[in-house]
């Protein structure tokens, strides 16, 4: 190995996902490529990561290596199912037994959707859901270039729908080993956030910090997920204000995408809750950036939650109207809108917003009940 490896914690015994941390480990992606048996890899990223130089360098250390890799750089925020279609038919020009995932949390889910048609046939929509694929998937290595959504962690891919806007979540829980869609192998390399803008380490951060939050709260929270949680929090509360001011913090930039690795860890065993679920109908349907609307609607959710008295974030915060202020100033010092009505949505939206949110799958997760009536409290508390 070139690089210069970090210890993990214990905690990660739990997870069937193999972590390599540590600076220039990219470098090390074509070595473990071929340990896992690649012979020819369909490399997925977005143009981004292509301007920064390091599809560059995994190309260059997958051939290294003896491993052909195939470039596909059309993914973009929010995937969808045209960008995965695109990559599907590059990847069936090639004879293509391994995928890499380079990039955010975008480029790693539309490499899990191509995943899935790639090897199973069929259309995205045919594995909205958990559990709906049968054929065992190509083995994949995925390397996050933002410290986000914990995305490599996951046994999840999000996709919209390109016509109907409608955010689709995809999961196979068999293990890697198996064939599952979680990846055989996640390189965690604090070097790659060196290069994101400032708006998106911003927003990519808070929804690490929501994700962390979010499953310290959860119906499906356990032993597992809580330590996993509390960890994550400890680690992102206390450097993401660092990163914000001083973006060259190297072990702040660790902290934080470890702490994103370990609350993605945590939505495998826990879930999340209202906060996601009223986010994703503003993004789908108002373009706000993932981050941004789960980071402004999260202090209202735990306010919401802990109403009766019962804290249940009590793992990271013995006081929610702490929890809450702090997350508010999260927002506000790195710029962020704390307001529905800073973004643009207009009020006349929010019942429609509030019925889109009472169909989201982590809906059914919060910790207090939430139907329709409830969601549209929250967005109501979050727009002025």
């Amino acid at each position: 190995m070139t690089s210069d490896p970090f210890t993990l914690p214990a905690i990660l015994t739990h997870s069937p996902v193999r972590v390599l941390f540590g600076h220039g480990l990219l470098d090390d992606l074509g070595q473990c490529a071929r340990e896992e048996g690649a012979t020819c890899a369909l490399l997925v990223t977005d143009p981004g990561i292509v301007r920064a130089g390091y599809a560059d360098r995994a190309r260059q250390s997958l051939r290294d290596a003896g491993v052909d890799v195939f470039l596909f750089d059309g993914t973009h925020e929010n995937p969808t199912t045209d960008n995965v279609a695109a990559g599907v038919t590059l990847a069936r020009q090639h004879p293509i037994d391994f995928i890499v995932g380079l990039g955010g949390g975008s480029a790693m889910d539309c490499a899990k959707g191509i995943n899935l048609i790639l090897t199973g046939g069929r259309t995205i929509a045919d594995y909205w859901g958990e559990g709906k694929a049968t054929d065992a998937l190509l083995p994949t290595i995925l390397v996050p270039t933002t410290a986000g959504t914990g995305s490599e962690a996951q046994s999840f891919a999000l996709i919209s729908d390109v016509d109907s806007k409608q955010k689709m979540v995809c999961g196979d829980r068999r293990l890697p080993k198996e064939g599952g869609l979680r990846p055989r192998l996640t390189i965690l390399d604090p070097q790659l956030t060196s290069s994101q803008p400032a708006a998106v380490a911003a927003a990519a951060g808070i929804d690490a910090i929501a994700h962390a939050v979010e499953t310290a709260g959860t119906t499906r929270r356990n032993d597992v997920s809580r330590e996993l949680s509390k960890q994550a929090w400890l680690l992102l509360s206390s450097s993401y204000g660092t990163v914000i001011v001083s973006p060259g913090d190297d072990r702040a930039r660790a902290n934080m995408l470890l702490g994103a690795h370990l609350a993605g860890a945590a939505i495998e065993q826990s879930m999340l809750g209202a906060a996601h679920a009223c986010a994703n109908p503003l993004t789908s349907q108002c373009g706000i950036v993932h981050g941004q609307a789960v980071g402004l609607l999260l202090p209202h959710v735990v306010r919401y939650n802990c109403a009766k008295g019962n804290n249940v974030y009590a793992d990271l915060v013995d006081d929610p109207e702490l929890l809450a202020q702090q997350l508010s100033k999260f927002l506000a010092n790195s710029g962020l809108p704390t307001r529905l009505n800073d973004c643009g949505v207009n009020r006349s939206r929010l019942p429609a917003l509030a019925a889109l949110a009472g169909k989201q799958w982590t809906a059914g997760f919060n910790p207090r009940p939430v139907g329709e009536e409830e969601l549209l409290e929250i967005y109501a508390s979050a727009f002025a």
